[in-house]
């Protein structure tokens, strides 16, 4: 038995609801997606690994109170779903920025032309 995060009291470990105060626990009425909350003032987002590697596409981001994804960034590596590899991050970087890597590739080939007539 696990507790509600809000009213403290025992609840079973499927239930969609709290029985007691109604507060959502699971994320779209599902009882096996997990739903993220942030407690106080805090934001989700400040420590989520997905926000930090700038692969979220949420629309609350990054003022998420609630979130199916989240994934604490400050767990050890063997806790999280995924790490990016050096290599993994250039070619997500690359594929965010094609349009000015397309423009410094331009003002280069321009700069060999008029540097080697």
């Amino acid at each position: 038995m696990s507790h509600c995060p809000r009213c403290e009291k025992l609840i079973p470990p499927q239930a969609v609801q709290c029985p007691h105060c109604q507060m959502v626990l699971k994320g779209h009425g599902h009882p096996g997606i997990p739903l993220h909350q942030a407690t106080g003032e805090a934001f989700l987002c400040e420590t989520c690994l997905y926000h930090l590697d700038d692969s979220c596409n949420y629309p609350q981001r990054p003022y998420a109170k609630t979130c199916t994804l989240y994934c604490n960034s400050t767990d050890s590596p063997e806790d999280t779903p995924y790490r990016l590899s050096l290599q993994q991050q250039v070619k997500f970087w690359c594929q965010r920025n094609g349009a000015l890597l397309l423009l410094l590739g331009l003002v280069l080939v321009s700069l060999a032309i008029a540097l080697f007539n």
